[in-house]
């Protein structure tokens, strides 16, 4: 198995995480903690985290989608879009945002082109 093939399952398993995060367990208190919200707000933001987890899953499934059917070029568009959206996050919502979603993009990209 190719290091680029573990980057984007490590890539595609993170964004399943944040999937559960944003739209399952979005009210739960250890999420609230781990995002800094309060029960009003994490209740208020329930609809917006939803559909946030739901681009998260998608993506995932994209990549796997493209990785298995051999479409190099749409894997890299993938992770190019999450490296963007990484970026915005980190601009207008926390900076850890950045390393969480950004750099395994990144990674896995820089993996995938080498090869």
């Amino acid at each position: 198995m190719h290091l680029s093939t573990l980057a984007i399952v490590l890539v595609a398993a993170l964004h399943v995480g944040f999937f559960i995060l944003e739209s399952i367990l979005w009210t739960s208190p250890k999420v609230m903690r781990m995002f800094g919200t309060t029960e009003d707000e994490a209740e208020a933001t329930r609809v917006l985290a939803l559909n946030q987890g739901l681009y998260n899953l998608g993506s995932a499934a994209l990549l796997i989608w493209f990785h298995l059917a051999g479409n190099t070029a749409a894997v890299m568009g993938v992770l190019v879009f999450l490296i963007c959206m990484g970026i915005v996050g980190a601009i207008t919502a926390n900076w850890r945002i950045f390393l969480f979603q950004s750099l395994p993009a990144l990674a896995a990209f820089l993996l995938l082109y080498t090869v």
